[in-house]
This record gives structure tokens, sequence and C-alpha cells, in this order.
């Protein structure tokens, strides 16, 4: 990998660790954030690594937890702010909130709130993609959770009888809400259940940067050349709990700091930069100042925008009957 590439990775990753951080305190010590807010620490270099493999026109559609990915696709952490903030100037109007982050510009379908339904949608662009002859590829992305559901086993199913070009990237970070997967799943490895639909799968360290971007990187140049959906199972681990009101008492703190000190995906792309690329610690650190900069603007912004104005309410809705005001 490119220096620059991983510099820029880097950048990625440290904003959506500090924009989750001061979501957290915006939520929870201000409370200029409502509704529900389910955060991606630790999870930081899936969204960068993946769609760093992707190309413009390629399609991203993810679960409830889609700051990372919003972030990763392109979209302004000021925006984002401002629409999990409710405000004006958010990404969807401060219409959607935290669980339903999307741009269209960027093919990003957003955060979707109901478990594993957003599998069937993933199925359906890439149907699209296919009746268009394109040779864009879908990422689908959802939790080890979502994989019990009966969405995930017709999408999957059709995926592989149309044989269609989308990569299901599950994020196993160990834990559906507050149920470990050996729990709730007879079945624990989940390339094991792509298997059952004879779809190519492969398991990938998910706080490797480099790894998830080289695994995605294959899997859509297979979905390009004809040869179908792929699975990439990314093995990762959430540092907070499910949601903001989960108090992780189903783990232990030991297990979350073994996986901090030895697996954060930040500090793991820092020791690669600094030891395989000469990068100083000081680059590394101006970065730092660089996104928390931006962190300070961005809430700025959010906290200063307007919220929507009333006579918009109705604005974007499709009516029953489309003569009837």
């Amino acid at each position: 990998m490119e220096k620059a590439t991983l510099l820029d990775w880097y950048h990625q990753m440290v904003l959506i660790r500090r924009f989750e951080e001061r979501c957290d305190e915006l939520y929870q010590l201000e409370g200029k954030i409502k509704g529900f807010l389910h955060l991606y620490i630790g999870q930081e270099a899936i969204a960068v690594g993946t769609i760093g493999a992707r190309k413009a026109g390629d399609h991203v559609i993810t679960a409830y937890r889609d700051h990372g990915h919003a972030l990763a696709v392109g979209l302004k952490a000021k925006n984002v702010l401002a629409e999990l903030m409710g405000k004006s100037t958010g990404v969807t109007g401060g219409r959607g909130g935290s669980m339903h982050l999307a741009s269209k510009d960027l093919t990003f379908w957003g955060g979707y709130g109901i478990v594993g339904a957003h599998l069937s949608l993933a199925t359906g662009l890439a149907l699209a993609e296919q009746y268009k002859g394109t040779d864009s590829a879908t990422l689908c992305y959802f939790g080890e959770g979502a994989t019990n559901i009966g969405y995930f086993h017709e999408s999957l199913n059709m995926s592989k009888v149309w044989n269609l070009p989308v990569v299901w990237v599950c994020e196993n970070n160990k834990y559906g809400m507050g149920t470990s997967i050996e729990r709730a799943s007879a079945v624990d490895r989940i390339i094991d259940k792509a298997k059952g639909y004879k779809i190519t799968a492969k398991q990938v360290d998910g706080m490797d940067v480099t790894a998830v971007y080289e695994a995605t990187q294959k899997a859509i140049a297979a979905c390009r050349r004809g040869k179908g959906p792929q699975l990439l199972e990314m093995m990762t681990y959430r540092y907070e709990g499910h949601s903001i009101g989960d108090r992780t008492r189903y783990r232990t703190s030991e297990e979350l700091n073994k996986w901090r000190d030895e697996k954060d995906p930040i500090a793991l792309l820092q020791n690669k930069l600094i030891n395989e690329h000469g990068v100083s610690e000081d680059e590394l650190l101006k970065i730092q100042k660089d996104v928390d900069a931006e962190m300070d603007e961005a809430v700025k912004f959010a906290d200063e925008s307007p919220d929507p104005a009333i006579d918009t309410l109705f604005d974007h809705i499709y009516p029953a009957n489309p003569g009837v005001n």
C-alpha cells in the first residue's frame, strides 16, 4: 500500500473515532442528540477499508450503526452531525437522524433501522445493476446477529440463484445486542452459513485496514467478473455497548481491554505507518489535531444550524392520491 493512501485512511479512521466520541458527549452530557445512538468505535477499519476498495457508482447500504460508513463514503462530518442533531443542514434535512444517513449522489443508501431488512434492498440494488448491464457492485453491511433473520437467508439464496454482484459484509463484533453469537446461533461462523448457499466466503481480520481492503478488492473484482455474490466475515469488536443505554454487563473488562490493547485498528495502522513507511509521530499528531479542529467546526456548525422549518413538514412525502394536496 502507498504511504499516501495509508495516511488518508488514518485520517478517516481517526475522524470516525473522534466523531463517535463527540456524539457520545453530545448525547449523554449535553442532550443535543436524541433518540437512539449506535457507536462504531473499534470497527473503523471495516468501513474505511471496504469503501476504499469500491469505485464510483458501487452501492453501499448498511444497518443502523452507520456513522462510520457515512464518513467513509465522503459525507462531511458537519452535515452528518447536523443530521444527528435534527437540523435542517443535515444530510437528509434533519428527518433521518442517526440511523438513516444517506446520499443519492454517493450511492450510499444508508443506515437502515430494521435488523436484516436492508439485505433484501441490497439484493434489489444488485439485481438492477445486472439488468442494466453495468459492472457496478453492491456492498451490504450487517452484524452477525442479523444472520439468524429470514431476510439474510432469503437474500443470500436469491443473490446466488441470480448470480448477483453483491458483496455481503458481516461485521462480526461478537455480540448481537447483549448476546454473544455462541449463545444465539447454532452456527457461529458466518462463513459456514454462506457455504450453505454455495457463496464464496472468507473470514478477515476486521481490525487490520489493509487486510480488509485487500479482501474487499478481491471480492468486488470477482463480482465484476460475473462470479456472483461474495461474503466477507470481518472479525471485529465494538468497544461501546449495542446502543447508548447499554452498560455491557454481559462482557468482562478483561475482554474489552485485551481488544483495545492488542488489536485497536487505529493503533495497528499507526505502527504500520511508523515502522514500515517512516512516518513520524509528529505527522500523525498533526493529523489528529486537524481532525480535532474539524470536529470543533462540525459541532459549532451543527449547533448553530436552524431546525427544519414548520412549513417544510410535509415535504418529501408521497401522497396516497397524487391529485390531492
